[in-house]
């Protein structure tokens, strides 16, 4: 990674990167997560998420609320 954080918006079945970078953080853990190894977002929300473990995370608690 180069470290330049990029600005993506997070749709249904694809991002797309609207300002160039190589990674995006994690809304759960702030680990930097490489565009390369992204996998999990949530649409509604625009977060990405290091892995399915963080995610779930999310969704708990937006489910507790």
């Amino acid at each position: 990674m180069n470290k330049k954080l990029a600005k993506v918006k997070y749709l249904p079945n694809n991002f797309q990167v609207i300002e160039k970078g190589d990674h995006v953080i994690c809304a759960v853990s702030g680990k930097a997560i490489s565009l390369e190894n992204l996998t999990y977002w949530n649409v509604e929300l625009q977060e990405p998420y290091y892995s399915y473990i963080e995610a779930s995370k999310k969704k708990e608690e937006l489910d507790n609320k």
